[in-house]
């Protein structure tokens, strides 16, 4: 079924908002050095096994500990290493009886508080 003009036209309008957000954009773009960090990753616990393996070989039960802590290491280190941010910081916003809610920083308005205060001028011109 196809789309109203109406409707054609909020999507159009969505779509366009969207490319211009930018902390959207940001957080659907992938962090560079990822791919990096899980190929130095990979390395890491292959390095680790074989330490490991020459502590069992050798009976030395020292090195094997050894590999296993630089193993556990190098795979935390990927997975919970610095990440980008995602541009804005967060503020704790007291509302009326709301108790407390996140908030865009001050000065910079989000993506939601832009699309609500479109739909009501839509509202107030009469096009929904």
């Amino acid at each position: 079924m196809p789309l109203s003009e109406y409707e054609q036209r909020v999507l159009d309008d969505l779509e366009r908002d969207l490319g211009s957000d930018p902390k959207l954009k940001s957080a659907m773009t992938r962090s560079r050095g990822t791919a990096g960090r899980f190929v130095v990753a990979v390395v890491g616990v292959v390095v680790g096994l074989g330490v490991v393996l020459a502590g069992v070989m050798t009976k030395v039960w020292l090195i094997g500990i050894g590999g296993f802590a630089l193993m556990i290491t190098i795979v935390l280190w990927a997975l919970l290493g610095p990440t980008a941010s995602v541009g804005g910081t967060k503020r704790v916003v007291k509302g009326p009886g709301k108790g407390t809610r996140k908030g865009p920083a001050k000065g910079r308005q989000g993506f939601m508080t832009r699309l609500e205060e479109r739909f009501e001028r839509r509202r107030e011109r009469g096009d929904l």
